[in-house]
């Protein structure tokens, strides 16, 4: 499994391409607001001769979100998150109000949810989903034990964790869920956060400020 990495949107959110031999992919945190970021997003896709299957959300902040319609429409995609961050993905117009966005298109209703437990499958590559609430009610991770790499959105930063003082946000909960969902997969996994530099669990254990 590949995974590209684009940052996308004033918040310099990181959004995630992951694909394999077949030839099949799935975008996670669609990302892309303007039009070359969406036009960036696309060329890569079809450079790559890649056929996407599906949109998937670690959780459904704004600047995650910002793409989904774009990418919803253009390759008949269905989009798939946890059904505790549904308060979260509704306040999308509001929430793009408030921070002054402007045409920002509602994401298309979810064509269903995931849940700890499940897997999300595509090509040849199948990812765990492992649940961590904290920074939004309802946020995953997606772990690939093969290549020991973890989508992580805004859970765990290089050098820093998610932020906690936003709707649904907890920091004692944030916390419980570094340390018992993502600590115990190991030193050697690599972390693939929504913003930021790629970092390592071993390293965020040993190092990072908030966990000590």
């Amino acid at each position: 499994m590949e995974i590209q990495t684009f940052t996308f949107n004033p918040f310099l959110e990181n959004t995630y391409v992951l694909y394999d031999a077949s030839g099949e992919c799935i975008v996670i945190d669609a990302g892309c607001y303007d039009d070359g970021e969406k036009t960036e997003l696309v060329n890569f896709i079809e450079k790559e001769q890649l056929t996407p299957v599906k949109l998937v959300n670690t959780h459904c902040h704004i600047d995650h979100v910002l793409g989904l319609q774009f990418l919803a429409e253009k390759y008949q995609l269905e989009l798939w998150f946890h059904e505790k961050d549904m308060p979260v993905f509704e306040s999308t117009e509001r929430v793009a109000q408030m921070y002054g966005i402007p045409n920002v298109q509602l994401p298309p209703n979810p064509a269903g949810f995931i849940a700890e437990g499940e897997k999300v499958e595509f090509g040849n590559s199948s990812l765990d989903i492992l649940f961590t609430p904290g920074h939004s009610p309802g946020h995953i991770v997606l772990v690939n034990h093969v290549q020991k790499q973890i989508i992580g959105g805004d859970v765990l930063f290089y050098g820093s964790i998610g932020r906690t003082d936003l709707p649904g946000g907890n920091h004692a909960t944030l916390i419980e869920s570094i340390k018992s969902k993502l600590f115990p997969l190991g030193d050697d996994y690599q972390v693939f956060s929504g913003h930021g530099p790629v970092t390592n669990i071993g390293f965020e254990r040993a190092s990072n400020p908030f966990l000590q």
